[in-house]
């Protein structure tokens, strides 16, 4: 059975709709990439599942039921996890406050260390800057402590937007192994990449999202195949 289905999906702001009868599937334990350009409709289709954005029509299955029209903590709670574009941390909060915001549903301190434990696993610089604020943090920094916070959440399906933007090659590279590291614990990830062939690197499948469709989708030896072609075609270099 897939983690996540996604079917037929409309949904934008207010009366305008920036998405059009999108479906993708996303299997257990599975890495998916959501690639296009930039304001045509990735991190729509993330806040929409997650609940931030309310869909118009089409259904979100997630382990096999409908989350439309659930609210977003209700989806959390049910292991969907959202680190968004940019993090959104709490910045007057230290680092370790910001992790521990995202088990803050959990009663269990056994759970919530074993959680801890795999975040420092896989970012070991995090032990290092617990007890720094986080708007002190570098770019890189942040996105460690915003990763982290999601994997605190005890997730099924963990959602990453943009986990390589306005970072240095060393650091996307730290972030896209503890992605891996993700899946290998079990864990789907959901993706949305602005570089196509860093997706495809990673994804089990890819989805090509333009003008809130669907345009191609496909594993990565047929990326392989199309991917020069695809790129220029949607992302115009």
């Amino acid at each position: 059975m897939n983690c996540l289905e996604v079917k037929k999906l409309r949904s934008g702001y207010g009366s305008r709709n920036v998405l059009f009868d999108v479906s993708l599937s996303v299997g257990a334990g599975k890495v998916v990439g959501i690639v296009g350009p930039n304001g045509h409709g990735k991190t729509t289709l993330l806040k929409t599942i997650s609940g931030l954005i309310t869909a118009s029509d089409g259904d979100i299955r997630f382990k096999g039921s409908s989350i439309r029209g659930r609210s977003p903590h209700d989806i959390a709670r049910l292991g969907v996890s959202h680190v968004p574009q940019g993090d959104l941390l709490f910045p007057q909060m230290t680092v370790w406050e910001n992790l521990m915001m995202g088990a803050f549903r959990e009663s269990d301190p056994t759970t919530t260390k074993r959680r801890l434990d795999l975040a420092v696993r896989l970012f070991p610089k995090l032990t290092q800057l617990e007890k720094k604020v986080v708007r002190s943090l570098s770019g890189g920094e942040r996105r460690m402590v915003g990763i982290g916070r999601g994997l605190m959440a005890a997730a099924d399906l963990i959602m990453i937007d943009e986990p390589s933007l306005g970072l240095a090659p060393l650091v996307i590279d730290q972030v896209y192994a503890a992605i891996n590291e993700i899946r290998a614990a079990g864990v789907s990830v959901l993706l949305v990449e602005e570089n196509p062939e860093r997706a495809a690197s990673m994804a089990d499948y890819l989805y090509l999202v333009d003008n809130g469709s669907v345009k191609w989708q496909g594993d990565q030896e047929a990326f392989k195949s199309a991917g020069r072609e695809l790129i220029q075609t949607y992302l115009g270099s």
